[in-house]
């Protein structure tokens, strides 16, 4: 078997084909050693390289027509968005160009015109509108619901845009999903598991929060909960990664929340994940007080 100190410096940097690897004098057979791992069909990498999603991706492209363009998640995760790119990457092609799905690809069968494709992290993919009407009706409704959330915060879209677009594609396959999902939507939210923690309480019923609402108490500002039932006096906060690291900041605005009368719950991604149904709970007795 073939060490990694034998790769050819040339592969070393990037994926590549195996007519590439032939160029430098790697053989099939070598290609089979310790020192390479296969990416996807016809391609290969280095097995000191990280398989991050753009070596990914990059590998995939490379077996595609011009006219192609990744899509649905794929492409939410080049346009910035917290979306899985390559789980398994997906491609829009031509309806009439036959590329079989293969290792770590899923592949769309339809038309792009040339306003539909754009140029991400040099790869394309479909643009924000395309891509974001494609999660909006294909994606379950709350990863949809969280999508669009994003993207109209990060405004990679409006929703004046996709509501046109529902108008124009009435009757199409997905359209009343997309519907419900933009019936959902909070540009104010910040983060995706802020949006799943108020959907989990939407949907089980209970009135819809504000989001990311200033709260002053005797003229002055002292905190924008993630989530707040104002008339409750019922502040809601997601401690996501970044919690421990701003540790004290949280502290000091629940301390100004519960001194001015509110209430403050605070949940995890594993509470608005995993128990979904106490944080319901938990809300609804708050409420109800």
């Amino acid at each position: 078997m073939g060490r990694q100190t034998d790769v050819p410096r040339e592969l070393t940097h990037r994926s590549f084909t195996l007519a590439e690897a032939r160029w430098a004098g790697v053989s099939r057979r070598q290609l089979q050693g310790d020192a390479y791992r296969r990416v996807t069909t016809g391609v290969y990498r280095a097995a000191s390289l990280p398989e991050a999603p753009e070596m990914i991706l990059w590998a995939l492209q490379r077996s595609l027509p011009p006219s192609a363009a990744f899509s649905g998640a794929t492409a939410g995760w080049l346009l910035g968005l917290d979306q899985v790119p390559c789980d398994p990457a997906e491609v829009t092609v031509p309806e009439a160009y036959w590329l079989r799905p293969r290792a770590r690809l899923s592949v769309v069968r339809t038309e792009l015109c040339g306003r539909e494709i754009v140029i991400r992290r040099g790869l394309p993919a479909t643009s924000p509108l395309r891509t974001l009407t494609d999660l909006g009706r294909r994606a379950p409704l709350v990863d949809a619901v969280v999508a669009l959330d994003e993207a109209l915060h990060l405004r990679l879209v409006e929703r004046e845009e996709l509501h046109r677009f529902a108008d124009a594609h009435e009757g199409g396959k997905g359209i009343s999903r997309l519907r419900s999902a933009l019936q959902l939507v909070e540009p104010a939210t910040e983060s995706p598991m802020e949006t799943r923690l108020r959907l989990a309480l939407v949907m089980a019923g209970l009135p819809t929060p504000a989001a990311q609402l200033p709260v002053y108490h005797q003229g002055r500002f002292i905190a924008r909960p993630d989530l707040l039932y104002s008339a409750h006096r019922l502040a809601l906060e997601y401690d996501g990664s970044t919690h421990r690291d701003s540790l004290a900041e949280d502290n000091r605005r629940q301390n100004l929340l519960v001194s001015a009368g509110y209430r403050v719950l605070r949940f995890t991604a594993s509470d608005v994940m995993r128990h979904p149904d106490a944080v319901v709970a938990q809300v609804r007795v708050e409420l109800m007080r």
